[in-house]
């Protein structure tokens, strides 16, 4: 077990687990948090031995956000600061949510309670989503006066449609879930008890592949809805031209040749 106060990292059987671990705020995302999450995010992409990530948080919170004491900053800052600070805030928070999406391993959120704004959008930044009974998600940056700034407006729309997802941006509302996984923002419920284990064993599941064939493919369907299907038979083509040099794929073809000729000679 890698800890240190906002976040905690434990490694097993290839698996990596990360906790959001500020539970006395709901896991509120503070900048010192986000650094912390950051540097764990970067490690899990650069392991190799690390073929999947589960995303939970410590207590009775998921993630509630953006932290409050952040904001009261940006209130008080001399009116000449504010835009340019809050412009770099925002890089680093797009920073963290592009290394979460983007990471070249399955990614599985296990929300265990509430994921409100920020947190909600960290929760879609992730390639699965599994939620016990506890879970709730809110997109509720309206109820602040801003829009959400995590991603949420990109992957939103992506898994409950534009329509929807315009209305629980617009209202803010919070989503329980079990209409969570009706929607499609969940796509898997769990007891609370056994999330974290269920989320762990899925991520085993969905990172058990070709590491060089999942990277390369998840890459490709990120973009799916944005490339024509020719840009996507392009990208497709490259990547299997890489798949074919490939360690797994050569040891998969041989064993596959090598079992054929071993039934093919008891079968004479």
């Amino acid at each position: 077990m890698s800890s240190s106060n906002l976040i905690e990292l434990e490694v097993a059987n290839g698996i990596a687990t990360l906790w959001l671990n500020r539970p006395e705020k709901r896991n509120a995302m503070s900048d010192d948090m986000r650094t912390e999450f950051i540097a764990a995010l970067e490690h899990v992409t650069y392991d190799k031995s690390i073929r999947a990530l589960v995303l939970t948080g410590r207590g009775k919170g998921f993630c509630a956000g953006g932290d409050i004491s952040g904001m009261e900053r940006r209130m008080k800052a001399p009116a000449g600061e504010v835009g340019f600070n809050g412009w770099s805030r925002q890089q680093r928070v797009h920073h963290t949510q592009s290394l979460l999406h983007t990471m070249p391993k399955p990614t599985v959120a296990a929300v265990n309670g509430a994921a409100s704004g920020l947190g909600a959008d960290t929760a879609l930044a992730c390639d699965f989503i599994i939620a016990s009974d506890a879970a709730s998600f809110s997109w509720s940056y309206i109820h602040r006066g801003i829009v959400p700034d995590g991603g949420g407006m990109y992957f939103l729309p992506r898994r409950v449609g534009l329509a929807k997802a315009k209305e629980l941006i617009f209202s803010g509302r919070k989503v329980e879930a079990a209409e969570a996984l009706q929607l499609g923002i969940v796509d898997r419920k769990s007891d609370d008890d056994d999330l974290v284990t269920d989320a762990q064993r899925w991520a085993a599941e969905m990172g058990k592949g070709s590491p060089t064939a999942l990277a390369l493919g998840k890459t490709i369907l990120n973009q799916s809805f944005e490339l024509s299907s020719h840009q996507v038979f392009a990208q497709g083509s490259q990547a299997q031209g890489i798949c074919y040099t490939s360690t797994e794929h050569r040891e998969s073809v041989m064993a596959f040749l090598a079992k054929s000729g071993a039934n093919k000679e008891s079968a004479q």
